[in-house]
């Protein structure tokens, strides 16, 4: 604990939290959509006429510059925000992704935002909340049991072994899991073969659950699960499998989202927890959907910069769900656009680099060019950005000062938020000057039609979004595009599976690279998730743990209490 400022888990546990009917009720929800999970947390239970009788809400997508190893702050902006709108009597609710348990144990420690901007009790958010990883961890290991028992006897469907892409998957960083052999020992022990293990959140059932707008989309989206190939290049489907029954009774409660509160009681959905690298890195559709029947200001976040999670939540989400944004916050820090002036290089774990703390508004110019890229992307989809400098106590007025006239020369509205340290009270200013901006909000566009050919898309994204001056599709990533459009695939959108850490597909890439075309090796297909995404570089699908990772310091202390959460 410092001295002058509690940890998040210290401020999250002397919380004054609400009975959940009670931010159930101020929302406006009903007793009998409601499911109680304890004191704190309930699931709003969800039919065919939910988001039916929306109002006519405004709806707010938090994004970023391009990520830094310290992390820009996005939740516990999108928090703030929530806090502030409430602060200054307008009626917000959130909807979020929910952390997934790998990573909490890993690197991260928790994912509730921070400070006086946190989703409560922070303990249930980062550990099971109510089973909706877990049901999703059993589905598709199910899936994936009914496949091996398939081949086991008989393999009635002539599926090709070596064409199988549904592995297992788990949600703990672990990996010695990545790849593996299943089917060893005794012939009545199955079928032996390569196989593999990746985390829960990277597994297409998060995603489909995510974008599924009531359950009999979920339905249907988990009957058009493609898991292999037969020998002759036809598809196998979990319907082919006869599982797609069995899948939809795991994930029965989980298509429900889970009502939370923030520390000043303002109400936030969380729900799913989609990759950001490999898949949309965006909450639910039918969280949003809920939020919008019950708030005027429905705030949800992306994941990683506007070159990721935006796009996806622009040409993805916001074409599953068709509702169209009216404003998005861009949110910058200090110390991020430092690091984009090359003149630093900052190290998960490590010390940060000398001089970066120092009054430096030279270093922050110098680094700007990664913000005005990310304002140009979020422009591009027709929505209006309002830049959120999320402020450190390191950071000097100078500084801040540097990024507001960025923000001015580019026509967009800027604002300090405080909320980290001062909860709602510290984010009036960028409540106001989101509530400005969604006031006159712009047509949506996306960066590709239904229509255009699969390659097209992907040359679309990486040209209009990350600036590259094309494609290389690798010769069996060209015939994997070829054969999902025989196959009647060509008219999804596209993924593309890059680095976060850099607008090009080069994580060393700082600001804004030029000069450089996207390498495509391989494409793969999300038939029931509804899209194709192509893989650039190597991506891990299953983390592995650091040297020394958060769950060596996460247990009980002596009063009962958990610790080491942050």
């Amino acid at each position: 604990m410092s001295a002058t400022f509690p940890t998040d888990l210290e401020i999250a546990q002397q919380a004054d939290l609400w009975p959940i009917a009670q931010v159930a009720d101020a929302a406006g929800i009903p007793e009998d959509q409601l499911e109680p999970y304890g004191k704190h947390v309930a699931k709003v239970l969800v039919d065919d006429s939910t988001g039916s009788a929306r109002r006519h809400a405004k709806y707010i997508v938090v994004t970023a510059v391009t990520p830094t190893p310290l992390g820009e702050g996005k939740t516990a902006t999108s928090v703030s925000l929530a806090q502030g709108m409430a602060q200054t009597g307008r009626d917000a609710c959130l909807t979020l992704r929910q952390p997934s348990m790998g990573p909490t144990f890993g690197i991260k420690g928790g994912a509730a935002g921070g400070g006086y901007s946190q989703i409560v009790p922070m303990e249930k958010l980062n550990l099971h909340l109510t089973g909706d990883f877990h049901a999703v961890t059993s589905a598709h290991n199910m899936l994936a049991a009914i496949l091996d028992n398939h081949l086991h006897f008989g393999n009635e469907l002539d599926i090709d072994e070596r064409s199988i892409t549904w592995r297992r998957v788990v949600d703990v960083n672990d990996r010695s899991l990545r790849n593996i052999v299943v089917g060893l020992g005794e012939r009545a022990d199955g079928v032996t073969r390569q196989s593999g293990f990746d985390i829960t959140s990277a597994s297409e059932l998060m995603v489909l659950l995510s974008l599924a707008k009531n359950f009999d989309d979920l339905r249907d989206r988990l009957a058009r699960v493609v898991v292999a190939m037969t020998r002759s290049g036809d598809p196998v489907t979990a319907r082919d499998l006869k599982a797609d029954g069995a899948l939809s009774v795991i994930l029965a409660d989980a298509i429900h989202p889970n009502l939370m509160q923030t520390l000043e009681h303002v109400p936030a959905l969380i729900h799913t927890g989609p990759f950001g690298n490999i898949a949309t890195g965006n909450s639910s559709v039918v969280a949003d959907y809920v939020a919008l029947d019950h708030s005027d200001y429905v705030i949800t976040e992306a994941g990683f910069g506007s070159d990721m999670g935006a796009e996806r939540f622009v040409n993805v989400k916001c074409r599953v769900s068709g509702l169209r944004p009216d404003a998005a916050v861009l949110v910058v820090t200090v110390r991020a656009l430092k690091s984009h002036s090359g003149r630093y290089r900052i190290v998960p774990g490590a010390a940060l680099p000398e001089g970066i703390l120092e009054e430096s508004p030279e270093d922050v110019m110098a680094g700007a060019a990664n913000l005005k890229k990310h304002v140009e992307i979020v422009k591009s989809f027709g929505i209006s950005p309002v830049v959120a400098i999320n402020a450190f106590p390191t950071d000097f007025a100078s500084e801040h000062q540097a990024i507001r006239d960025v923000a001015e020369e580019l026509g967009v509205e800027v604002a300090v938020h405080r909320g980290v340290a001062e909860g709602g009270a510290g984010a009036v200013e960028l409540a106001e000057a989101v509530a400005r901006a969604c006031e006159d909000p712009g047509e949506l566009r996306f960066t590709y039609q239904d229509e255009d050919p699969l390659a097209t898309k992907l040359e679309k994204v990486a040209t209009e979004v990350y600036g590259a001056e094309g494609i290389d599709l690798s010769a069996s990533a060209a015939r994997q595009l070829d054969r999902y459009e025989q196959l009647g695939y060509g008219t999804l959108p596209v993924v593309i599976a890059k680095t976060h850490l850099s607008i090009s597909a080069d994580p060393e890439a700082r600001g804004v690279p030029t000069g450089w075309r996207l390498p495509i090796r391989e494409v793969r297909l999300a038939a029931g998730a509804g899209y194709v995404y192509a893989i650039c570089g190597t991506m891990r699908t299953m983390p592995g743990l650091s040297r020394h990772p958060a769950a060596e310091r996460i247990g009980f202390d002596e009063s009962g209490s958990i610790r080491g959460l942050f």
